[in-house]
Parts: C-alpha cells; structure tokens; sequence
C-alpha cells in the first residue's frame, strides 16, 4: 500500500459551510494558487461532481489532469483518472464537528509522479500541497460567502 501524508485544521464554520466550498469547484482559481481552471465534467444524481478537469500551473510543474470524486457523509475522496505528469493522486477531505460550531478539516493526501523521485522528497512535497491547501480552505471558508480571500495562502492548492 502506498505511504500517505495527512494533516488537520480547524476552521471557524460549521461542517456544510466547509463542504460547501470544497465542492464548488468552479471558484477553485479564486482561492487557490496554482488551480487556474477547473471544470465539472460528470456529476451524480445529488449533483456532486464526479469527474472534474483541473489546470495546474505550479511553476515547475504544469499539468492537466482529472479526479474522480466519491462523495460519503462528512468525506470527499478523490482518485486520479489521467495525467501528463502524475501516476497517482488520491486523496480526501475528512470534516468532523469541533467545540464551538468550528469544523477539522484532515487532509490526507498520495502523490506519485512518473519521473523517478526519492520518497522522502515526495512526502515533503505532499506536506507542502496539504498545508497550502488547509491554509487556503480555512482562509477561503472564513472569509464569508461571496469572498474570494484574496491571495489564500499564497498559492494553496486542491489536487
């Protein structure tokens, strides 16, 4: 089984709130840095995205690709259907209630390129995606509906 990397952030809004702009993919590109387009291609019977399309411009590394996204509960997950650069890109958002209304969000996150790459490297690389990632959710759901917190997290991503 492959090594994964996880981390957690408590946000200052309910679970639904968190939830809500996790799956609005299309305000991707306002909160995150290096999402320049994404586009729903698939959604399920509950109109959740299923297959979604994501332009990633990460300096070095740019890339098109695809998630496949499963929706349960409190949990989206998100496995990679192709890539130009990726061999493996699974994921998820885990939402769980905190004191206080707050929600904490964990990010779990497995990353494999087709390059060669030393693992440590890569788990150092998925802690960076992760963090940003948190820091640009929490920024995002705290700044309001309709706020696109500019600049979140200087380049948080959601892969």
């Amino acid at each position: 089984m492959a090594e994964h990397t996880s981390s957690s952030i408590t946000i200052e809004a309910a679970p639904a709130d968190v939830m809500g702009v996790i799956a609005d993919f299309a305000r991707y590109p306002e909160w995150t840095g290096e999402v320049k387009e994404a586009e729903v291609l698939a959604t399920d019977d509950r109109g959740h995205a299923e297959k979604v399309r994501l332009l990633l411009d990460a300096g070095a590394i740019k890339d098109d690709h695809t998630l496949a996204y499963t929706w349960q509960g409190n949990t989206v997950s998100w496995t990679l259907v192709k890539s130009q650069m990726l061999r493996t890109l699974d994921g998820s958002y885990t939402l769980a209630d905190a004191p206080g209304g707050r929600t904490e969000v964990t990010y779990r996150l497995t990353v494999d390129v087709k390059i060669p790459m030393l693992g440590m490297i890569k788990r150092k690389a998925e802690k960076v995606i992760i963090d940003r990632a948190l820091a640009g959710l929490k920024k995002r759901v705290e700044s309001g509906p309709g706020e696109a917190g500019a600049g979140a997290a200087d380049g948080a991503e959601k892969l």
